[in-house]
């Protein structure tokens, strides 16, 4: 067997094991945010940060939920870095952000933080702040998804089919996962370029 071959079945697999009553529940949670006048804040790091930025054009483009990721200022993110330290750079941001009840986070990783393993202390610390505030919180993760996956409002633990690939898979599956997201019925408020030209 090619590593195409199986990296495409595990993928197959992957599909086959998703909890579809999860993503049920965030398409809820993400139309009731935008029913209240909410605001979404998407958190990730490495891989998963690139697909927050990507997330948040489509969230606030195709949705019309108003959306931000705190990776996406870099200036602010490495002055915090800098000064504050890595830990606290995501729950500082949301303090300034006057996260509300209102509010949503959507947290994207594939570990979804943990502090024991000193990993993702950040998203740790900004789930927390949020369950504190009594913000929602909704997860794409992979492994056993970590803090993120146990105190989530809602939760996908993208499901590991070959421990060689649990980065790849997850970090793939978000993107299949919000994209989903968007252009579901409760979600969808404006036709996308392509869709619309044919």
């Amino acid at each position: 067997m090619t590593h195409a071959i199986q990296f495409l079945s595990e993928a197959r697999q992957v599909i086959e094991a998703l909890d579809i009553a999860a993503i049920e529940q965030m398409a809820i949670l993400l139309a009731e945010t935008r029913e209240r006048n909410g605001r979404l804040f998407i958190l990730g790091v490495g891989g998963s940060a690139g697909n927050a930025s990507h997330a948040v054009n489509d969230f606030r483009k195709i949705t019309g939920i108003e959306a931000y990721a705190p990776t996406d200022n870099i200036s602010e993110l490495t002055a915090r870095t800098n000064d504050e330290g890595w830990a606290s750079v995501f729950v500082e941001w949301l303090k300034i952000s006057r996260l509300r009840p209102e509010d949503l986070i959507l947290v994207l990783s594939v570990g979804g933080g943990n502090l024991e393993k000193n990993v993702s202390t950040n998203l740790v610390l900004a789930v927390q702040y949020a369950k504190q505030v009594g913000t929602p919180i909704l997860g794409i993760v992979g492994n056993d998804g970590g803090y993120t996956a146990q105190v989530a409002t809602a939760c996908v633990v993208v499901p590991t089919v070959n421990a060689a690939h649990i980065t790849p898979h997850t970090e793939a599956f978000q993107a299949v996962i919000w994209h989903l997201l968007v252009s579901h019925p409760k979600l969808k408020a404006r036709e996308t370029k392509w869709e619309s030209i044919r």
